[in-house]
């Protein structure tokens, strides 16, 4: 999602190259969607995190170095997607205008 966001953003903004308005909005709603399962798993991280910790076991510190692991990953993943996003919203926001 990421490159194909990047392709668009990377793209001539007139022209017979420029990406269309229906792809940017499509490549959006994708995004989107990729956001809130980002936000999920993060969220799913996180419960898991606490479960661990109150499980009060000697042997989680494994556990929580993957999954603390892993939520750094998918905060990094959240933070550069919702960059993307905002800057091809603001794309296309101005092909929409243009085009009317």
């Amino acid at each position: 999602m990421v490159t194909q966001i990047q392709e668009l953003l990377n793209a001539p903004t007139s022209g017979a190259q420029a990406p269309s308005l229906a792809r940017m909005e499509d490549t959006l709603t994708e995004g989107y969607a990729q956001a809130l399962a980002l936000e999920a798993e993060r969220w799913r991280l996180e419960r898991r995190i606490g479960e661990v910790a109150r499980e009060g076991r000697n042997d989680v510190s494994d556990e929580l170095r993957s999954l603390g692991t892993r939520l750094t990953r998918a905060d990094g993943e959240l933070t550069q997607l919702r960059s993307l996003l905002g800057t091809l919203h603001e794309r296309a926001r101005v092909l929409r205008s243009e085009s009317s």
